[in-house]
């Protein structure tokens, strides 16, 4: 069962980071990195920095969502990813070291899998290089291992109490910009824009950061209802 985890998601995960590197190398897309980015938050309630590193599970534990704070218009692509039992080390590298982006300081996710050998039923420890950046995050154990290949549905995992991580399919070089959130006790309404875009025919992940008005309880159920720009319907969020 686990090796069918990692051969299914390797493609999908080699299809993100080719967006990935797409949306790093233009600052005047239309879609970011993250469409709607929370405002700077960190799980200690402190502004973040540069330095802060937060990740979210998804897609059922198949892969997982990799958070850095840095321009919002140059998102950094996964370079490597391996594990030492229940440690798993990913490389994030800058696309093109000559880009120019913008200097603002926002919330950005780099998507990778989790490898085979890891089992996501026990508590997972992450550590991130980036640059000159190492830091830790952790991922808490999830209540049983994703049964077989992705079904490519939406999945949402949270990097932080007011922040979260939706993974969605479709082409590569539109990927969703949220229009609003409105946020309730068990869950938040997500709409997306409608757009006229041209968009490639491949099917790609797509991760968008969703932020909050209000942080969620860690004991807290929390669902997201999808709107608009062909996505609906609910998707829980994984803690």
């Amino acid at each position: 069962m686990k090796s069918t985890r990692i051969l299914h998601t390797t493609s999908a995960l080699a299809a993100g980071v080719l967006l990935m590197a797409g949306l790093a190398g233009c600052a005047q897309s239309p879609a970011g990195p993250a469409s709607s980015a929370p405002a700077p938050t960190s799980t200690s309630g402190s502004s973040p920095d540069a330095g802060d590193v937060e990740v979210a599970w998804l897609d059922e534990g198949r892969s997982f969502a990799v958070v850095t704070y840095g321009s919002s218009t140059c998102v950094p692509q996964m370079q490597s990813v391996s594990s030492d039992g229940q440690t798993v080390e990913v490389t994030l590298a800058d696309v093109d070291q000559e880009a120019a982006c913008t200097s603002d300081l926002a919330p950005r996710a780099s998507l990778s899998v989790m490898p085979v050998e890891v089992d996501v039923t026990k508590d997972v420890e992450v550590k991130v290089v980036y640059g000159d950046l190492t830091d830790d995050a952790e991922l808490d154990a999830l209540p049983a291992e994703p049964a077989g290949a992705t079904s490519m549905k939406p999945s949402a995992g949270w990097f932080d109490d007011s922040g979260i991580a939706l993974l969605t399919w479709g082409s590569s070089s539109c990927p969703p910009i949220v229009s609003g959130v409105e946020q309730s006790d068990a869950g938040a309404t997500v709409t997306f824009a409608e757009s006229d875009r041209v968009c490639t025919m491949d099917m790609a992940p797509r991760v968008t950061l969703i932020g909050l008005e209000q942080p969620v309880d860690d004991d807290a159920a929390f669902a997201l209802t999808l709107t608009g720009d062909n996505l609906s319907g609910t998707v829980d969020v994984m803690r």
